[in-house]
């Protein structure tokens, strides 16, 4: 599957929902020594492991 590309309005929606999530008990999806949610989960995003689909509206 293809990485999608995102802006960084999506970008940061995308990393504070995974963030919540983590911050909540989510397992963690990659190795990571970081212990905040936000870290973890942007380390998470540039590794591409997040299953978060973005659908954009029709231009």
């Amino acid at each position: 599957m293809a990485q999608q590309e995102h802006n960084r309005y999506e970008k940061a929606r995308i990393i504070g929902a995974r963030a919540l999530q983590v911050s909540y008990g989510a397992p963690v999806l990659v190795e990571s020594e970081q212990s905040e949610p936000i870290l973890v989960a942007a380390e998470e995003y540039d590794a591409g492991a997040l299953p978060f689909t973005v659908i954009r509206g029709q231009q």
